[in-house]
């Protein structure tokens, strides 16, 4: 009996000591720098509002396509996604020449949603799950605020962000209720275009 009873004190001594030495996963290993600065992308469902000078008949705001392409007057099916509203204006520009002696455009967005692969995707136990348009300096926080925070289901310190790192997908640990639940600032990181936020639901 007695070695019995020494080597159950022995076992929850490892099992204790074992679960002393866990920690929940950090995101210690996430690039926290700030993404490269880059000009907005015009994306589908974005808005632009363009403007002719001098020439109001053809001047207008206009939706980009779900195909990336806008229709003006005079100009039809012109590609906008993934360019810059001064990349825009000069395409504007070349195929109104046909038609205009030398036309000066300038575009405006208005609405934004960005490109696809530029957006912040929050998926799972978030309470608006959602595309979010990339801001510059976004964080994690501001995605969360965006969203709504997570649900009452959620198993916040086990949510994951999908991060492209030279062409291939990283898992990266990121600890939501330590962020919202306890004020850790330390958890707070900073997003990257293409983002994908994955909030689990708890076992329990």
């Amino acid at each position: 009996m007695h070695r019995l009873a020494v080597l159950a004190l022995t076992v929850c001594a490892v099992t204790l000591s074992g679960c002393a030495a866990w920690r929940a996963p950090s995101a210690s290993k996430i690039d926290n720098t700030a993404a490269p600065h880059h000009d907005y992308l015009i994306g589908p469902g974005d808005s632009v509002n363009i403007i002719v000078w001098r020439n109001p008949e053809v001047s207008m705001s206009v939706p980009v396509r779900p195909d990336g392409k806008i229709t003006t007057p005079l100009v039809e099916d012109l590609q906008a996604s993934g360019k810059t509203s001064t990349q825009l204006a000069r395409d504007i520009e070349k195929a109104l020449a046909k038609f205009i002696q030398q036309p000066v455009v300038t575009v405006i967005v208005t609405g934004f949603t960005g490109t696809y692969d530029e957006q912040i995707r929050v998926i799972g136990q978030a309470a608006r799950p959602q595309a979010l348009a990339y801001r510059r300096d976004m964080s994690l926080m501001d995605v969360l605020i965006a969203v709504g925070g997570t649900t009452e289901f959620a198993s916040g310190n086990r949510a994951v962000l999908i991060r492209k790192v030279d062409g291939k997908n990283q898992r990266l640990n990121v600890r939501l209720d330590d962020l919202l639940k306890d004020g850790d600032i330390s958890a707070n990181v900073t997003m990257r275009p293409g983002d994908v936020l994955v909030i689990p639901e708890s076992f329990f």
